[in-house]
């Protein structure tokens, strides 16, 4: 009798200079730019929006907080789909579906419609920020993921600095429709980029009914403390990144600057320093130790902060860098590590993550914005320092601390 086949030698993944590791990652970042344009180009309206609809600041936020709710309400839901369909299938599903409801959120005749279709698409987008660094991990090599992850992150940088500055001089020009209508064009662009070359994948391993539950998968995040810390960056980080962006224009249009609305749009430029700061992030973790990398951002937040107190132009524009590489230097190592550091479910893992700083940039970029309304910008910094240093403590905790006490993985 033959000899039986000998099994496939497990796959290694793709490695830079391979054709398809270009490929994936060019794909990601054309993924990650869709998603974040479309999410954040509300966020350059919000002072036009206000004064259209006769709405306090922290109501207008809430066109910003409907997308990213949506999406947090999304994540693990797309995770589950993408276990049965496969990555790239989910991903291509939602790109489609929500660049859709993307293109009608303009035609919307009331501001509570607007909210309804904003939420709606971030339901929609919510499988590309879920599955996206679990995709990677599966797809590249793990020498590469880390890097990788900085560029998918990049993308989503580039997006949001995209989808701002499309958005925010319409809307003084032709008003903020027309805004939101051309950064829907412009996703459109940048997910057909996706569906012509992503590559078929190689690393999914379909999740049958002979695995661990969901449920199991999701509750051993929640034992994990290094994935608990891993969370609680997430939500404090980017909570506090969303509170900066959303009323920082307000802030500049008011006094003592007196800024025109359509310069206040080119400070999301200032997300240009994260794209860079999630590159260079992802390398010094490797040799640096990605705690002290992590830290090292948080501090870098809290200078950045510091010079946001200031009535003088220049200096708030350099704390915003500032603040804004900070930010990029610590949330890209947290992502990586929340699919690389899973040891059960690895989809689950990172759809908690992104869960997670996605309900931060919600609840904090609507909630803090009362702290905004009612007692002004020193109070908002201070409480968004408040939430950097509870952040760097939950990772010294978590992270340094607790490291060596994970639990076991049942599968």
């Amino acid at each position: 009798m033959p000899a039986p086949p000998e099994p496939p030698p497990p796959w290694r993944g793709f490695e830079r200079g391979e054709r398809s590791y270009t490929r994936i990652v060019v794909a990601l970042f054309a993924a990650g730019f869709a998603t974040f344009a479309q999410i954040f180009d509300a966020q350059a309206v919000l002072p036009a929006l206000g004064r259209e609809l006769g709405i306090p600041a922290a109501s207008a936020a809430l066109t910003v907080s409907a997308t990213t709710i949506g999406l947090a309400l999304s994540v693990l839901p797309w995770a589950s789909v993408a276990d049965r369909i496969g990555r790239v299938a989910a991903m291509r599903i939602s790109l489609v579906s929500a660049t859709l409801l993307s293109l009608l959120v303009p035609l919307m005749p009331t501001f509570e419609s607007v909210l309804l279709l904003r939420g709606l698409t971030g339901l929609a987008l919510g499988a590309v920020p879920a599955i996206a660094v679990a995709y990677l991990a599966e797809e590249l090599h793990g020498s590469w993921v880390g890097v990788a992850a900085g560029t998918y992150v990049a993308g989503n940088t580039i997006g949001g600095i995209a989808g701002r500055l499309v958005a925010g001089p319409l809307s003084e020009i032709v008003g903020w429709r027309t805004g939101l209508l051309a950064v829907s064009v412009l996703g459109a662009v940048a997910a057909a980029l996706f569906l012509l070359i992503v590559p078929r994948p190689q690393g999914f391993v379909r999740t049958g009914p002979s695995g661990p539950p969901l449920r199991t998968r999701i509750l051993f995040q929640l034992r994990d403390p290094v994935m608990l810390a891993l969370y609680a960056l997430g939500f404090l980080l980017m909570g506090a990144f969303s509170v900066v962006y959303n009323y920082l224009g307000f802030r500049l249009t008011g006094q003592p600057f007196f800024v025109p609305e359509a310069l206040v749009s080119l400070l999301f430029v200032a997300y240009l320093s994260g794209t860079v700061a999630s590159r260079v992030s992802g390398s010094l973790g490797g040799r640096l130790g990605y705690l002290r990398v992590m830290l090292g951002g948080i501090a870098v937040m809290i200078l950045g902060l510091a010079m946001l107190f200031s009535d003088w132009l220049p200096l708030v524009i350099v704390g915003l860098v500032v603040f804004t590489i900070g930010c990029f230097s610590a949330h890209p190592v947290a992502s990586g590590l929340s699919g690389r550091w899973a040891q059960l479910g690895r989809g689950q893992a990172t759809a908690l993550y992104q869960l997670s700083w996605l309900g931060g940039t919600a609840f904090f970029g609507w909630a803090v914005g009362l702290v905004y309304d009612g007692a002004g910008w020193t109070a908002t910094l201070l409480t968004v320092i408040g939430m950097c240093l509870i952040a760097a403590l939950c990772a010294g905790v978590g992270i340094g601390m607790l490291g060596k006490r994970r639990p076991t993985s049942p599968a």
